[in-house]
């Protein structure tokens, strides 16, 4: 089991949502997060003056999936977040040692 954890324009949730529905992944959390990578931020006027922002808004998505999808899953986000614009995000993969299902106790890839 793997988890797989997507940082993203906010503009590209519905997008990459509908993806996911696609190749069959159930379940996701999504989290409003800030943060910059090569971007640095920019600078915006407000009301005549001049300020940078430091933070980008930025979308979390993380899925939980079976081992065999996970390429899958890196597919479907990277095609359905792409703009080919700087900032378009990032996708990260970690191993899942155990999960269980709270309401009915299943476990590993039951509980998915």
């Amino acid at each position: 089991m793997k988890i797989v954890m997507a940082i993203i324009k906010p503009f590209k949730l519905e997008e990459v949502r509908d993806g996911l529905t696609g190749v069959g992944v159930h379940g996701l959390t999504v989290t409003e997060v800030k943060g910059y990578g090569r971007q640095k931020g920019h600078t915006e006027i407000y009301r005549g003056a001049e300020y940078a922002v430091s933070f980008l808004p930025k979308i979390k998505i993380e899925v939980a999936v079976a081992d065999e999808l996970v390429d899958r899953v890196i597919e479907t986000i990277t095609a359905a977040a792409r703009t080919g614009q700087i900032g378009d995000g990032k996708i990260f993969v970690s191993s899942i040692e155990k999960a269980v299902r709270i309401r009915t106790g299943e476990t590993d890839t039951d509980a998915l």
